[in-house]
């Protein structure tokens, strides 16, 4: 029968870890409670803020009607009761904010609105770069860049922060996953109202109506994602950027916004697979500008904007190796065995090239940290067993890491001999072995020291021999 892989089993220990620690009352009390015995303090006054806000974009909706928009605060503070969809979405309100922000901005007054700038992100774009960048992607185009744009753009733009957080939900701590709501959602609700206050025309503009002043009531476009539709013979980008909220915020361009954040969580929190978070970053700053949708300035003004909330609201906890903890019923994560090294105090044996000297997969070991009795390296008792002893040891379940204990004491053999009296590479002992035998501390006609229960302690280049 096939052995399953050791990352299969965390991950399906994770699950049930984190299934286990789901809160599963739906009762109103229970938070009510929660509430009642909770310690405010002057951060806490950020819910205020949000709560203003939830009523004046309310307060200015049109779609629903009244009195039926009154079912979005009602729902809103339901979810928020229910302990079973608090855990959710109360680390979640900042990202509601900014979902209700965005959909409200059509609502505001035509009176009160900033006019739109046309000219400007073209011309900052030929003076800071030298040419338009976006324009210059998109005089050649295919079948192929088309998919290969659309696919981070349209499709995993919209799966990856979920994804990201079931990740930092299952395998780190809490603050983790809050930190991810936090900074998502005021990296889109700040990036929201500079769009509101800074209208912008995207490239797609440009290419239609040159450049022409633009005003409120004209429609969207989805750019190159018009191909798409075409391609598959449907009108799903159409009809929804054309519908648009805000049709005119190229900038700063939310989606290189979301992929760096993207990016630098599972850079700071998952670190092997930092290449292809950004790789993945990379190609979504392409599919903007590729789908005429964000000047290159944009892309850099999103950038610029995730990297500033990500290390702003990033705590002292979560920084460093306090990162990588898990959640607090989830224990035993495979380690390499780079990570065994380390957990003795050594070094991995590397050659001068910088590569490992011994192939890792030699070394690596079944189970998890639980299996692995912690402190320092175990030197293990070379003297003859006996009947009694040898059928404990093979009835125990055999520790598949006592070879790293032994390459352990083969590097630190140096080290012990001064303190023990003997070495484990070497069967020289000091001068005053002698002397301990001649007082009877050692085993008769043997010359070896003596274990404190009397046993003589032989070097372990002889254990083969005796066990044998």
């Amino acid at each position: 029968m096939a052995r399953v892989p050791k990352s299969l089993r965390y991950l399906v220990k994770a699950l049930q870890a984190g299934a286990a620690r789901l809160d599963l009352s739906f009762s109103p009390m229970v938070s009510l409670r929660r509430l009642s015995a909770y310690n405010f303090t002057i951060k806490d006054t950020i819910y205020i803020f949000h709560a203003l806000l939830v009523v004046f974009w309310v307060s200015l909706m049109q779609e629903p009607a009244f009195p039926y928009k009154l079912l979005i605060p009602i729902l809103y503070i339901t979810i928020l009761l229910i302990p079973f969809t608090s855990q959710v979405f109360l680390p979640a309100v900042p990202v509601l904010s900014w979902v209700l922000s965005w959909y409200c901005a059509k609502f505001i007054p035509e009176a009160y609105r900033p006019s739109i700038s046309v000219i400007l992100l073209p011309t900052l774009e030929s003076v800071l770069y030298g040419a338009n960048i976006s324009d210059i992607l998109t005089r050649h185009t295919n079948r192929a860049l088309d998919v290969m744009a659309w696919l981070p753009y349209g499709v995993f733009h919209f799966a990856f922060p979920v994804i990201v957080a079931i990740f930092l939900y299952l395998f780190r701590s809490k603050p983790a996953l809050h930190l991810w709501g936090k900074v998502f959602g005021y990296t889109n609700l700040l990036g929201v109202f500079v769009q509101i206050l800074f209208p912008c025309a995207p490239p797609w503009y440009e290419v239609i109506h040159g450049l022409t002043p633009a005003n409120y009531g004209m429609k969207g476009s989805p750019g190159g994602l018009a191909r798409i539709d075409e391609l598959f013979g449907g009108s799903g980008y159409t009809v929804g950027f054309s519908n648009s909220p805000v049709i005119f915020g190229a900038f700063p361009s939310l989606h290189a916004g979301n992929a760096t954040l993207e990016a630098l969580f599972i850079s700071h929190f998952f670190p092997k697979m930092t290449k292809f978070a950004w790789g993945y970053a990379g190609v979504l700053y392409w599919a903007t500008m590729y789908l005429t949708h964000h000047y290159l300035i944009d892309v850099v003004g999103g950038a610029c904007f995730a990297i500033s909330c990500f290390y702003i609201f990033l705590p002292d906890e979560l920084r460093g190796k306090k990162a990588f903890a898990p959640p607090a019923n989830l224990a035993g994560q495979p380690r390499t065995a780079r990570q065994r090294y380390e957990q003795y105090g050594l070094e991995s044996p590397r050659s001068t090239n910088g590569r490992a000297r011994y192939p890792e997969d030699e070394f690596e070991v079944d189970g998890s940290d639980e299996d692995v009795e912690e402190g320092d390296v175990a030197y293990y008792r070379t003297a003859p067993l006996n009947n009694s002893e040898a059928n404990i040891r093979s009835a125990a379940p055999k520790r598949s890491h006592r070879h790293t204990a032994s390459i352990a004491s083969l590097i630190r053999g140096e080290e012990r001999a001064p303190e023990d009296g003997w070495s484990p590479i070497t069967t020289n002992f000091p001068s005053d072995v002698g002397s301990s035998s001649a007082n009877g501390s050692s085993s008769a006609g043997t010359g070896r020291p003596q274990t404190p229960s009397g046993r003589p302690r032989t070097p372990m280049g002889d254990r083969r021999t005796e066990d044998a």
